[in-house]
């Protein structure tokens, strides 16, 4: 299988130029050169992916990983990562594959075709399939074209993205895509251009919407906190303030403790009493779950009714026990709906 494949979601320029229409970045791309993503070449006036079925990563991940817990909570997900992304995050805990100029750079890889991506998914008793550890966005056409046959099959899809989307390409794939687990890193765009080289972070919120009261694909929001930059309260209560009254009290928000890494290896890990701070933030300000991440064993990773508060679901890591839930989706308690996707 070739891994040069034409590209979607593209249009031809003056001079063999062409202009990616694929993520906001909006990459002019003059011949023989590639997009921002590394993964994207002009050939001939023409726009080529170089990375459909190249592999960097592959796994059988509890679907709680990613994370998605209001969503076949405690099912497993074929996930996949190749090379690249429409971000430089500076405290990427994926650099080595995220921040691959894959079109200059020559990478171990494993060449799976869409087909042989499902047949695993299959062997390995996973439910669904996920586009993770760097970027789906810039894998579209690969990711496309395995959600179709992961649907066919009955499998559960999903993207692990920043957001930085096209709404078009959001149309494109909607019908094949059921969970759209999405980052938002902060709220001021001076944060986003400091730590993500993004300069306007409007589109992420447009396509997180979108995905979910236009395309009705399952949202759930992850914000990894990181000391002196986006812990301030400011920020955390304006994002627990856009999620509820943008996309619904219901939405789960996951407050993760940062690592230090790469650029800002000279932080300090998240403190816990940070987290609980933005848990509580989120509380107050209406949305009914908000969990801890990165803390084994917390309370606040566990899933408690918003209505009874009795504990629904519990957790240790990726070790998940489904205690209080009626037909899949109900505290069995009050019958309340909690929103649980199975």
């Amino acid at each position: 299988m070739s891994n040069l494949k034409e590209a979607l979601l593209w249009e031809k320029l003056e001079n063999n130029k062409v202009r990616c229409l694929l993520c906001p970045r909006d990459c002019h791309i003059a011949p023989e050169g590639v997009g921002y993503c590394g993964v994207r070449v002009n050939k001939d006036g023409k726009l080529y992916t170089l990375i459909y079925g190249v592999v960097s990563s592959i796994a059988n991940d509890p679907i709680e990983k990613k994370p998605l817990f209001h969503f076949h909570p405690g099912t497993f997900c074929l996930s996949v990562g190749t090379y690249g992304c429409n971000m430089r995050c500076g405290h990427c805990q994926n650099w080595q594959i995220a921040h691959v100029v894959y079109a200059k750079q020559k990478m171990p890889s494993e060449m799976i075709s869409p087909e042989r991506l499902i047949e695993m998914a299959k062997e390995e008793k996973s439910a669904g399939v996920a586009w993770t550890y760097n970027e789906p966005t810039i894998w579209f056409e690969y990711s496309l074209d395995g959600a179709k046959l992961a649907k066919q099959a009955g499998l559960y899809t999903v993207w692990v993205t920043n957001g930085y989307v096209n709404l078009p390409a959001l149309d494109i794939i909607a019908p094949y895509l059921d969970a759209f687990r999405v980052d938002i890193k902060g709220f001021t765009k001076d944060f986003y251009m400091k730590l993500a080289k993004v300069p306007d972070f409007e589109p992420i919120l447009k396509a997180s919407i979108y995905a979910k009261k236009k395309l009705n694909m399952h949202v759930e929001c992850i914000t990894n906190i990181i000391p002196t930059m986006n812990d301030d309260e400011e920020q955390l209560r304006n994002i627990a303030k856009w999620i509820k009254a943008e996309l619904g009290p219901e939405t789960p928000w996951h407050v993760t403790r940062f690592i230090p890494y790469l650029e800002y290896a000279h932080l300090y890990p998240t403190p816990t009493e940070t987290l609980e701070k933005a848990r509580n933030i989120g509380f107050e300000e209406g949305l009914r779950y908000v969990y801890i991440g990165n803390v084994p064993g917390h309370k606040g990773e566990n899933t408690y009714c918003h209505n009874c508060k009795k504990l629904l679901i519990e957790r240790v890591g990726y070790s998940t026990e489904i205690i209080g839930l009626k037909d899949k989706t109900y505290c069995k308690y009050c019958r309340a709906d909690v929103g649980i996707q199975s």
